[in-house]
């Protein structure tokens, strides 16, 4: 197969290339090919998958409490016709592992899977090749030749039908959250499906869950600001080591597939028009292989598989000391699980079983939260270290209670709400809540989920409904705190929004370029979180600001001049501290604008008092 690569007109063509700027003669070229080929195949062998499967069955049953699959009856059923692209989270390394395992037991092909070039190592890297493996560079950037070849390589496992897996977020997420997906894959999967669409491809999205990652303390030392260390599979052998420590289940869930022809049709009716000459890229396709991107990751989002440390953290870090006692800790806990009962994300969401208390005992269990006891019962709380490890946690499902987070903070500075209001104010922060987060539904979806929400609110008592207008609970009862716990889960998020455009509009029209933006973004948000404690490591991520920057001019909100810099509508300012109005405290807007206006000073603006927030519980 890696001989036969050479003989495609495209790697002839690079070849020719290659001769003919100069850089070698035609059988250096040649052999140069042959060897990018052989590093880049896997060299898939049966004894292999056999030998992989009994050591992981051991590993499965030894590290974790089992595995729990969810729809791969889909999967079994849309696999014979078609060529099947996995499209897996990436949260640890055994993900790679994990995928091929199910997939072997329940009767399909383990998929070829895109590696990084880095665990090609002595021994690791040969078994992984056998096991399915290929192995891809960091970067094709000034490698003509190596291109042409891996695009051949991949061009070839497509058309003749063998099952792909690779991970669009490119790296693994040390947040817990979905990355954003990286072009590379899914534009050589485009072009290929452009020079031959004889077999329909279909991308398969996959959630893959963890109760602890294996990685958790590694990721912890990266985000609390340690340098990242180099991706090597000996990080997992370091970690079976304390195989006293319980690491809980793994859940995988399959989502609901996109056909790719069906998403071209929708998308780009005019795909199948051939290009005016041969190897032409069609101008939509850096559009179409954006939006394929989102819908993926919406996808993979849409499959979550949501447990009980996911819960308990996002409990947990709404409080303003990261505690709770029991009684109120489980309260908020059956709060959550009522509201996903009632409004299902989606239906490939899975939900874990029990109680409020029965999840309290599991993270216990799990060693992801602390107590203390008195005469008064349990205290549950979360200690320096596992204060930051369980943001990864909770950002896991953030983008399942952004939506009802978002609703709930309306009603923290407002007593009464219309519906109107309500929809009018969700509508205008939502894209940028659906473009961070990849929240599934989109604007026309909105209005009817805004209500299932508003109607789940008024049935447990968090509002109530006078006329059209919605009325929330007294500020001393406990439904109000249940409400202001619930509004916590998003509220970081939204800060981060209101900070970015205070320091554009400090700065006025057409003053910064994005990067710079992005940059003072950073800085500010770091200094605000030393000045009010805050152990969410993203909350200063750079990423997530790019994010919102590119989402501002998506919609034509934010705008560039010739020169690259930014320019906004005139009633930015005032349409951004309206909504701010609504949804964050006036300390948290005092404290943003006071180090955006006066950033060049020491500034230690007061932090939100909070006090006796949860006693009422």
């Amino acid at each position: 197969m890696v001989k036969g690569l050479l003989h495609a007109p495209w790697v002839r063509q690079a070849i020719l290339d290659e001769v003919q700027q100069g850089h070698t003669s035609t059988e250096k070229a040649e052999k140069l090919a042959l060897r990018y080929g052989n590093e880049i195949a896997s060299d898939y062998t049966y004894t292999a998958i056999r030998f992989l499967e009994v050591v992981l069955s051991w590993f499965w049953n030894k590290i974790y409490d089992g595995i729990k699959v969810g729809h791969i009856q889909q999967v079994q059923a849309i696999a014979p016709g078609h060529e099947v692209i996995y499209v897996p989270c990436h949260r640890s390394h055994i993900d790679y592992l994990l995928l091929s395992y199910l997939l072997f037991r329940n009767g399909l092909t383990p998929p070829h899977i895109a590696a990084g070039i880095n665990l090609n190592m002595p021994v690791i890297g040969g078994l992984l090749r056998r096991g399915g493996a290929f192995f891809m560079r960091r970067t094709f950037k000034g490698n003509a030749l190596y291109a042409a070849v891996f695009n051949e390589y991949l061009h070839t496992l497509f058309t003749k039908g063998f099952p792909v897996e690779y991970f669009v977020e490119g790296g693994r997420s040390r947040t817990g959250r979905m990355l954003r997906p990286k072009p590379g894959m899914l534009a050589i999967t485009l072009r290929s499906y452009l020079r031959s669409s004889r077999t329909p491809i279909v991308f398969v999205p996959v959630y893959i869950g963890y109760e602890r990652v294996l990685e958790g303390r590694t990721y912890l030392g990266e985000l609390r600001g340690a340098s990242k260390k180099k991706e090597s599979i000996f990080d997992i052998f370091k970690v079976i080591g304390a195989l006293k420590q319980r690491f809980g289940q793994v859940a995988v869930n399959f989502g609901e597939p996109i056909r790719l022809s069906a998403f071209l049709d929708e998308t780009h009716p005019g795909w199948r028009v051939p290009p005016s000459s041969p190897g032409e890229r069609p101008a939509w396709l850096h559009g179409a292989t954006q939006r394929l991107g989102e819908r993926v990751a919406q996808r993979i989002n849409a499959a979550a598989a949501i447990n009980p440390a996911n819960l308990v953290a996002l409990a947990l870090l709404s409080t303003g000391r990261q505690a709770l006692d029991e009684h109120a800790l489980a309260r908020v806990l059956d709060l959550f699980l009522a509201l996903l009962h009632k409004v299902p994300y989606s239906p490939y969401v899975t939900v874990p079983e029990g109680d409020g208390r029965a999840m309290i005992e599991h993270a216990r269990a799990l060693g992801l939260v602390a107590e203390q006891r008195d005469a008064l019962g349990r205290i549950l709380y979360l200690d320096e270290a596992n204060a930051v490890l369980m943001t990864y946690y909770r950002n896991n499902i953030l983008h399942i209670f952004a939506l009802p987070a978002l609703l709930a903070s309306f009603f923290q500075s407002s007593s009464r709400m219309n519906r109107e209001q309500i929809v009018r104010f969700v509508r205008a922060l939502y894209p940028f809540l659906q473009a961070e987060l990849f929240i599934r539904w989109q604007l026309d979806e909105l209005d009817a989920v805004i209500d299932q929400w508003l109607a789940a609110f008024t049935d447990q008592g968090l509002l109530t409904l006078d006329g059209d207008t919605y009325v929330r609970a007294a500020p001393s009862s406990r439904q109000f705190v249940l409400l202001t716990l619930l509004a916590r889960g998003i509220t970081q998020t939204l800060q981060r929004f209101y900070m970015a455009i205070a320091l554009l509009l400090d700065h006025g029209q057409h003053e910064l370029t994005a990067e710079q933006l992005e940059a003072l973004c950073t800085t500010m948000a770091q200094r605000l979180s030393i000045l009010h404690g805050l152990n969410a490591p993203e909350f200063f991520d750079k990423t997530l600001f790019r994010h919102f920057i590119e989402t501002l001019l998506e919609v034509g909100v934010v705008f560039k001049d010739a020169q690259g810099r930014l320019g906004y509508q005139g009633r930015l300012g005032e349409l951004a501290e309206g909504a701010a109005k609504r949804v964050l405290s006036a300390e948290v807007r005092l404290s943003i604008r006071q180090v955006a206006l006066q950033r060049d000073h020491d500034i230690e603006p007061e932090p939100p008092t909070g006090v006796g927030e949860n006693s009422k519980l």
